[in-house]
């Protein structure tokens, strides 16, 4: 459990600085136009994508005395460390040598990133059969990841105040961590990745593939309610500095510190889903969880702006209605990052359920396409988010003093943030509950602990 915890600290530490910040460091720090900065984050996300089912494959197919999955996250994870501490540079020249480097960075951050975390997912259904089993995995990894997570949002929180030079010397930090972890990882499970259950090997055309999935309707249910999860939570995750500087007028130094307040919150609630769904079941924490989602979303979108600069030194003496404001800013921000802690672990939990109805359990084949088909969705939302943002005329920085500038920003633009912190993730939320209704979690259970 431990070395499994250890084996998404590096990938998720990478998700997280990159959700929150790789937008804000586009558009401040490297100088970037909002739209470019879209397409330089769907470039990422399809690359990311249509890498999934080449590496899904090649680890399938690939035989060593360790186990098809062991080798692929061992040797990509220094280019990983190196790649995600260079992706925070900003480098000479132009706006056109700039989009160049970080396409090329993006490529090579998102081929490592997929190199460790497909083959690292694909274990927790190869390692056991046991429902129970495989469920406290998840939750050891996503443990994993939202402490190494917490680790790289302090340390962007005490970095980035200091601009450009900040991000470059947070890169370096993280692709450090993110490299010593998946090492400790793949050392801490050689022994088990050994005795793993192996997928069988040969060759089988796309559109059977295709064929496959249309006719696994539980694959079908845990794909849909992982698309719209993530979805909302990517998408939160872009905005949720712009929603704090820019519509909150919280000040930037202060700003990165609301987002830690997230990630403890969705920490405690990964604990919580996790006992309650091994008593209850795993769909009742789904809808405990997103209805606690759904509401802080629906918060966020009518906390007021504050009315007066408010830090660290003066919250206590600042005036009765920015108090207000801040306490339901931090209300909305501890019920959405509890709630979304079920986005980390209930697909994840489920899917071992959908691959056990498949007679030969291809487990990397069906975890390539569920990341493939949820990062070009993820990708094509954020091109038409930060797209949006330019059409409604979101200004960025000319200079960069912090984590993100404060600028004053259109009403049309205000609101198109609002609305990507709220209303739209309630409305992906809303729907993956209804997707999952009838789910026969005690079928599914049996059937997974009888394979």
């Amino acid at each position: 459990m431990a070395a499994y915890g250890l084996g998404d600290a590096g990938t998720g530490l990478a998700a997280a600085q990159l959700g929150f910040y790789l937008l804000p460091f586009f558009t401040c720090a490297a100088a970037l136009p909002v739209w470019i900065g879209g397409v330089l984050l769907m470039v990422t996300k399809l690359w990311d994508a249509f890498n999934d089912p080449l590496i899904g494959w090649l680890s399938d197919h690939t035989n060593t005395r360790w186990g098809p999955r062991l080798p692929w996250m061992a040797f990509s994870a220094l280019p990983l460390g190196i790649s995600l501490g260079a992706i925070w540079w900003v480098p000479p020249g132009g706006l056109a040598e700039r989009t160049t480097y970080y396409i090329f960075l993006a490529i090579l951050l998102m081929t490592a990133y997929t190199g460790v975390n497909l083959p690292y997912a694909a274990l927790s259904t190869e390692l056991t059969s046991k429902t129970s089993i495989r469920t406290r995995l998840n939750a050891a990894r996503f443990t994993g990841s939202i402490l190494a997570s917490l680790t790289g949002l302090v340390t962007a929180s005490i970095l980035t105040s200091q601009g450009t030079n900040g991000y470059l010397a947070m890169g370096r930090i993280s692709g450090t961590i993110a490299t010593i972890a998946t090492l400790a990882c793949c050392w801490g499970l050689a022994p088990f990745a050994k005795k793993a259950r192996r997928p069988k090997k040969h060759l089988e055309p796309v559109f059977k593939q295709l064929g496959r999935i249309l006719h696994n309707n539980l694959f079908l249910k845990v794909l849909g309610l992982y698309l719209l999860l993530w979805c909302g939570l990517q998408l939160m995750q872009s905005v949720a500095l712009f929603y704090l500087v820019q519509v909150i007028r919280v000040p930037a130094s202060l700003s990165t510190w609301l987002l830690i307040p997230f990630q403890l919150s969705a920490l405690i609630g990964l604990q919580v889903w996790s006992l309650y769904s091994n008593r209850k079941g795993r769909v009742k924490s789904l809808y405990w969880g997103g209805s606690l989602w759904i509401s802080g979303c629906l918060l966020a979108m009518l906390v007021p702006p504050l009315t007066s600069q408010v830090d660290l030194s003066n919250l206590i003496s600042n005036n009765w209605a920015d108090l207000f404001h801040m306490l339901l800013l931090l209300v909305s921000i501890v019920l959405s990052g509890f709630g979304a802690s079920t986005a980390y672990l209930i697909p994840w939990s489920l899917l071992p359920d959908a691959i056990d109805a498949d007679p030969e359990k291809p487990a990397g084949f069906y975890t390539a396409w569920m990341v493939l088909i949820q990062k070009i969705l993820v990708a094509l939302s954020m091109w038409m988010v930060t797209s949006l943002l330019w059409l409604t005329g979101y200004r960025s920085a000319p200079e960069c003093t912090g984590a993100l500038t404060f600028l004053e920003q259109p009403t049309s633009a205000q609101i198109t943030i609002r609305l990507c912190m709220g209303l739209i993730p309630a409305i992906f939320v809303t729907t993956g509950l209804l997707i999952m209704k009838n789910w026969p979690e005690k079928q599914a259970q049996m059937q997974a602990e009888n394979s």
